[in-house]
């Protein structure tokens, strides 16, 4: 893919995923008002998206997905891909005695 094009499909993969994001949180009983905006950067961050690869890759898959199969197919591969491991970080971040914690 031409960089320029990647860049394109990562905008709107990012935007994609931003939408994924802010829904999910807000189902989420247990992220207060006040916390959303962390938990959202922690979700959408290159340095979250870069355990998966590197991130304008990343966002440009989801960007090709949204666009050749829809929002829904996109939620799915978003679902399936990236969510087990940012459940299992925040699960992580949870316990007693993380940095988080304290």
């Amino acid at each position: 893919m031409e960089a320029s094009t990647k860049r394109d499909k990562a905008w709107i993969g990012d935007a994609v995923l931003a939408l994924y994001a802010r829904q999910w949180i807000l189902r989420q009983k247990d992220i207060r008002a006040k916390d959303r905006a962390e938990v959202f950067k922690q979700m959408t961050s290159n340095q979250f998206l870069t355990a998966f690869g590197e991130p304008t890759s990343i966002e440009a898959e989801i960007g090709v997905l949204y666009e050749k199969a829809g929002l829904e197919s996109a939620f799915q591969h978003i679902e399936s891909k990236l969510f087990p491991l940012f459940v299992k970080q925040r699960a992580k971040r949870k316990q007693p005695g993380s940095y988080r914690d304290k």
